[in-house]
């Protein structure tokens, strides 16, 4: 009679709110019925030298993203010679612990080689030869990958933060039909892997129209585009929750998905009003920038806990719209964000410290993805 009685109540209970009863200890567990987890991997984690980090990506992570080595100045640093040893063993990796993989980037006018843009005599090539230059590296690339990677983010950093087209080597030189372009080149390379806009500071609505107009011009134009990747380097004042959320909104309305790339909080002083992940930035080193060189006080550990914990509920409150959170490496002392904009300071933006022990704030992630309710 009891059994009959909590077979009952369970089935009232569970028809009624249709709860996910998850009791998961891990990241990837805990929101496998929400989004996919994802870390950044370094080529030391790549290659195996990492073991504590690469403990941490197979216990917490399903999904995994090149941080570098997939990046056009690596993969082809001279015209016709690609180095593909790095990237192999990273989708490799990915294969062999059935994780979800992610290519990145495919165009940035960052950390690109120099032969690029430039003839045997050190001119600036024709537009012509560019887009050549631009379709055999996107189709060899893409390509070799075809079927082993889910998908690509294939234009990266193209909009400045007043929403306007950065003037790049690829827009001064192709013009922005460039973006088209290298959706086109990709999408012909494997038609069925996906293809994504990767950007920072998508949280501006300034900067957040232009890539809404951006992403709005290939789907005018009947090219392939599946997601959006917002970058989520943030600080501990910028953005607001309430911005990001916006921009959440506003471009899955448009594009269908959107993904949360590239996730770490810093918790150091920035050193100009330009809230940015723009790379060529650089600062010299003064001690007002880098307050906390032997680790985080307690008091700055409770705001960095309870900041990450307000964008993950967020991220759980928009779950319909997220596909994918990836942070941007698995613990500090490997973040680029120790030596950018200002090398040799110590940040503490991972949810792994430097001794690779989760914080705080991974055991609220995991309570709060547990409990969610599903519709």
């Amino acid at each position: 009679m009891r059994k009959l009685l909590f077979l009952l109540v369970v089935l009232v209970f569970v028809g009624c709110n249709n709860v996910v009863v998850n009791q998961s200890d891990t990241l990837k567990d805990a929101t496998k019925e929400l989004f996919t987890f994802g870390a950044a991997l370094n080529v030391d984690q790549i290659d195996g030298k990492d073991s504590l980090a690469i403990n941490i990506v197979k216990k917490h992570f399903n999904s995994i993203v090149a941080e570098n080595c997939m990046k056009s100045m690596y993969m082809q640093p001279e015209e016709g010679v690609f180095f593909f040893n790095d990237a192999d063993a990273f989708v490799q990796f990915g294969i062999e612990n059935n994780m979800e993989i992610i290519g990145h980037t495919l165009v940035w006018h960052s950390q690109a080689p120099d032969w690029l843009f430039v003839d045997d005599e050190g001119d600036e090539v024709t537009r012509e030869v560019l887009i050549e230059r631009m379709r055999n590296h996107i189709t060899t690339i893409v390509s070799r990958y075809k079927g082993k990677i889910k998908g690509w983010d294939v234009v990266n950093e193209a909009v400045l933060d007043d929403g306007s087209l950065r003037e790049s080597k690829f827009y001064k030189i192709i013009g922005p039909d460039f973006i088209k372009l290298a959706f086109q080149f990709a999408h012909e390379a494997d038609p069925d892997v996906e293809l994504y806009y990767n950007d920072y500071g998508v949280s501006g609505v300034e900067k957040c129209d232009g890539i809404y107009d951006v992403v709005k011009d290939l789907i005018d134009n009947d090219i392939r585009i599946d997601g959006v990747g917002m970058q989520g380097h943030i600080n501990m004042d910028s953005p607001t929750v309430e911005e990001m959320e916006a921009s959440i909104i506003k471009l899955s309305d448009l594009a269908g998905k959107v993904m949360i790339t590239e996730l770490d909080l810093t918790v150091l002083p920035w050193p100009t009003e330009r809230i940015t992940a723009e790379v060529s930035l650089s600062y010299q080193l003064d001690s007002i920038y880098n307050p906390y060189p032997n680790g985080m006080p307690d008091s700055v550990s409770v705001e960095f806990n309870d900041r990450y914990a307000d964008f993950f509920r967020m991220f759980i409150k928009n779950r319909d719209r997220i596909e994918r959170v990836t942070l941007w490496g698995v613990a500090d002392h490997h973040s680029w964000r120790n030596d950018w904009p200002i090398e040799g300071r110590r940040d503490y933006p991972l949810l792994f410290d430097d001794q690779y022990q989760a914080k705080p704030v991974v055991e609220e992630i995991i309570k709060m993805a547990n409990e969610v309710v599903l519709d």
